[in-house]
């Protein structure tokens, strides 16, 4: 049996990636999980220290320490998953005594480079930067194995960071296939003569680029598209009440069946992001079978191909959007072509089964026991 400890930020698609992976940890009867979801909304000492309160990064980091302290003082823990690095900015000295994975969808470089979409401001002090990058380059150090979810997160670790290729292994976290997985028997024809329905999921409604698609939507394409959108902006209700063809949920979770009813249902996902790392919801999307519409942001290039499973256009383009969709709405063969695309892609590379096992695979293979204390055969079986 292993005892492994979990660490995962509480924040943003984070909640969705923790959800899924502690679902498929679930399936492995060799592991015996420490689940330590680390927040901002905890009581702690760390969320009334006054500069601290204020400053994510510091306080997480300490409220990670103090989790991973509390749960050695309960049991031997023979290997910690750590998602993001942020994490482990305080447990360097616990990381090169317990063999630690750290996953991240994005290195603090990478996220600099979309930092206005996240209101992020950049220091302009060059020595806090310095040590700002020092330390996180030692907590990629500490790690036993580095996990990303993309190629555009491990190549800034490999060429900002000078991390260890050989040490980074690219996981995108992946999409439980058999509950995403909708029949769409409409006839191709019908496309020509109905509205399509269009999707929208984004917590965020402002940086996944919601007021580009609203602008796009509002200019002539409400009598050919409805859009639905799923957001936790609830203004928006308020202010868009009564426009036809326009429906707007904002109280839905993760994985949630009227979620899923909504991604059943759609003709294309539409997702203009103007800042994101990746999109989970963008696999979702594609082990929906839906054609998608995104941007070149991030990493999302390497979950939609233009022309194959879906459409690139600029970020804050509304005009380069309605064109798009309108493309699709003329082109039905197009979309069941990409709709196809979508599923055999998300087939391929986001299969949450085959990623999580990875995952869980190559935490037991860097752990403190001995993988040859265990039969092959006991490796994760679902």
């Amino acid at each position: 049996m292993f005892n492994f400890g979990f660490i995962v930020e509480q924040a943003l698609g984070h909640v969705t990636h923790y959800q899924n992976l502690k679902y498929w940890v679930g399936k492995d009867n060799n592991i015996k999980p420490n689940w330590m979801p680390i927040g901002k909304s905890t009581d702690d000492i760390w969320g009334k220290i006054p500069f601290i309160r204020n400053n994510w990064s510091l306080q997480v980091s300490l409220r990670t320490r103090s989790a991973i302290e509390s749960a050695m003082r309960q049991q031997t823990l023979d290997g910690l998953f750590l998602h993001t690095q942020t994490l482990g900015l305080f447990s360097i000295p616990l990381m090169h005594r317990i063999p630690t994975i750290i996953s991240t969808d994005a290195t603090p470089l990478n996220f600099d480079s979309i930092a206005a979409g996240y209101n992020h401001k950049i220091n302009g002090n060059y020595f806090a930067e310095r040590i700002k990058y020092q330390w996180n380059k030692s907590t990629y150090n500490a790690a036993a194995a580095i996990i990303t979810f993309c190629q555009w997160a491990k190549d800034s670790l490999i060429y900002d960071y000078g991390i260890p290729a050989e040490k980074i292994t690219v996981i995108p976290p992946g999409v439980d296939l058999a509950q995403w997985n909708f029949k769409r028997e409409r006839i191709i024809e019908s496309v020509l003569t109905r509205p399509l329905r269009l999707l929208f999921v984004g917590a965020d409604f402002a940086r996944k680029g919601g007021y580009t698609l609203l602008e796009a939507f509002l200019n002539g394409l409400e009598q050919d598209f409805i859009l639905d959108i799923v957001t936790k902006n609830v203004s928006l209700k308020r202010e868009l009440n009564g426009i036809n063809n326009l429906n707007i949920y904002c109280d839905l979770t993760p994985n949630s069946p009227r979620l899923k009813q909504l991604y059943a249902q759609a003709d294309i996902f539409v997702f203009p992001t103007e800042a994101d790392c990746f999109g989970i919801v963008v696999s979702e999307a594609m082990a929906a079978g839906l054609p998608i519409i995104t941007t070149d942001i991030g990493g999302l290039c390497e979950q939609v191909e233009h022309g194959v499973n879906g459409l690139i256009v600029p970020p804050s383009d509304a005009t380069a959007l309605a064109i798009a969709l309108r493309t699709l709405k003329n082109n039905p063969t197009r979309i069941a072509t990409m709709a196809a695309a979508s599923r055999r892609i998300a087939e391929k590379r986001f299969d949450a089964q085959s990623n999580y096992g990875q995952v869980l695979n190559l935490m037991k293979k860097i752990s403190h026991k001995s993988e040859s204390q265990y039969n092959a055969e006991n490796f994760y079986h679902v």
